[in-house]
């Protein structure tokens, strides 16, 4: 049999953010005989939860289904802060004794495997002091996230150098900034700039969200009334489960009729805007998007926090593009100048696949992004290895929980039938490959070719769909065509001797 050393663990999960102590729970509950372990990069866990402390940072994900399956949102606010979101993956961590398995300030770097000991070895460095280590197991679930972690993406602005005030990417928020009576522009129209324009504009002289072109922007309430009423009449895990279910729902209702009604969608958001800033706003300017509705993640504005801030004029939005920095703020290519104090430049996520990790397989680099993705779990070629990657359309955690539990269930199997290695081979000619992403955001867009592909037709491609994902994930047979298992080393070599 293969030799394990000190590090070796039956699961290897690389990240402790949001995806990768669910994936630890997951594993507890439904595989209670395997070891694990979790790389984490940081010194603490949590990741985007924990990394991003701007102003106002929180979900655009409602927290019935951005909160894991197995643990109830219990808070009466649905659309969450970053801090309470965090302290919900600690609880979850801790009341799971997930924290004693994690291995902090390693940042896996590669990742090696070998057919004939059936293992992964996965090299890290520690973060603080270079030094590298090496962990080897069976199975490796990458919950790394789709984006660097170093730092945020800026485009190469003209006369930068020029700006004599601050300029901040959201990513690496300075703890003791201080805005209060500043002249604030952000740059940019995400959901980042919309939570940071009305926080910020709570205590600065004024903040400008400097767009090119609008987003979509729905106002909810912050708190699930349907939820709060439940909570009266039945036990939380109920109330949990039934609120979970509406909010998928209501979902994906608002995603279907956008993708088939476009044009009513359109109407609708842009009707409830102007009932929110009044006539005199120009909604067809600002507020109206040249795509269609779900071509890009909608922004969520809870509580009409941002529509607030520019009624009352706390904050305004200037559709326009930037010519140059100055030493005082930013020309625009209508020949405006905004003044500024303050920059924040809320431009995107740098997007990497597989938390930037070198894969090889038997000696061999493997190139990820020429990879097809099989039931967006596992890689084509690549054996013993899953990556959660979430929705684009609906909360990351649906189809997160989704993906753990299907590693479960083809760990188990695996075990009952004595198989140590699984490999997806994409053997289908009548398949063509899609990128993995269909959302048509600049930062998305930049970053195609970084990622794995998926296929035209199952179980290779995609469909956005919780639902369907359920049916196929949760509920379908392990076993399947595409799907190649081994056997473990010992039955091998009882098959050799048996054959000599």
């Amino acid at each position: 049999m293969a030799n394990h050393g000190s590090n070796y663990v039956d699961v290897l999960i690389i990240g402790a953010g949001l995806s990768g102590i669910g994936a630890a729970c997951h594993l507890q509950t439904e595989c209670p005989s395997k070891s694990y372990a979790i790389l984490e990069g940081r010194s603490s866990i949590g990741g985007t939860w924990d990394l991003f402390r701007y102003p106002g940072i929180r979900s655009d994900s409602d927290m019935y289904t951005l909160g894991y399956k197995f643990k109830p949102w219990r808070d009466a606010k649905a659309i969450a802060d970053g801090p309470a979101i965090l302290s919900y993956i600690r609880e979850t961590a801790a009341e799971y004794g997930v924290e004693k398995k994690i291995r902090f300030n390693q940042k896996a770097v590669k990742a090696s495997w070998s057919s004939q000991t059936a293992q992964w070895t996965v090299e890290s460095r520690h973060s603080e002091t270079g030094e590298m280590s090496l962990y080897t197991c069976n199975f490796l679930i990458m919950c790394s996230g789709y984006y660097s972690y170093d730092a945020g993406y800026t485009p190469d602005f003209p006369g930068v150098a020029q700006f004599q005030g601050k300029i901040i990417h959201p990513q690496k928020w300075p703890e003791d900034l201080d805005y209060r009576g500043k002249r604030v522009v952000v740059i940019g129209s995400g959901a980042t700039a919309v939570t940071l324009v009305p926080a910020m504009a709570e205590t600065a002289a004024h903040v400008t969200m400097l767009q090119r072109s609008p987003t979509y922007m729905v106002s909810l309430p912050s708190s699930d009334i349907v939820a709060n009423t439940l909570r009266r009449l039945f036990p939380e895990s109920v109330v949990y489960t039934l609120t979970r279910l509406k909010n998928t729902l209501f979902g994906m209702l608002i995603y279907q009729l956008s993708q088939r009604r476009p044009e009513l969608v359109k109407r609708i958001i842009k009707d409830r805007v102007r009932k929110e800033l009044g006539p005199d706003f120009d909604v067809d300017r600002h507020f109206t998007p040249p795509y269609n509705p779900w071509d890009q993640r909608m922004c969520l504005v809870p509580d009409s926090d941002m529509f607030v801030a520019l009624r009352e004029k706390r904050a305004s939005i200037v559709t326009d593009q930037i010519e140059s920095f100055t030493p005082t703020g930013l020309k625009l290519k209508s020949g405006e100048h905004l003044d500024a104090d303050l920059i924040v430049t809320a431009t995107g996520l740098e997007l990497v696949a597989l938390g930037g990790i070198s894969v090889a397989v038997d000696g061999n680099t493997v190139p990820t992004n020429q990879c097809v993705t099989y039931k967006g779990a596992m890689l084509t070629g690549v054996p013993n290895l899953s990556f959660v990657f979430g929705y684009t359309n609906a909360s990351w955690t649906l189809k997160a929980d989704l993906l753990s539990a299907y590693v479960c269930r083809l760990l188990n199997y695996m075990d009952k039938h004595g198989y140590r290695q699984v490999t997806a081979h994409l053997k289908d000619s009548s398949v063509t490959d899609m990128p993995l992403l269909d959302l048509t955001s600049g930062y998305v867009q930049r970053a195609l070719e970084r990622f794995p592909r998926q296929g035209s037709k199952l179980p290779w491609r995609l469909y956005q769909n919780y639902f369907f994902d359920t049916l196929m994930i949760r509920f379908g047979a392990i076993q399947d065509d595409a799907l190649e298992f081994k056997p473990t080393e010992q039955t091998t070599q009882v098959a050799e001797v048996a054959t000599a």
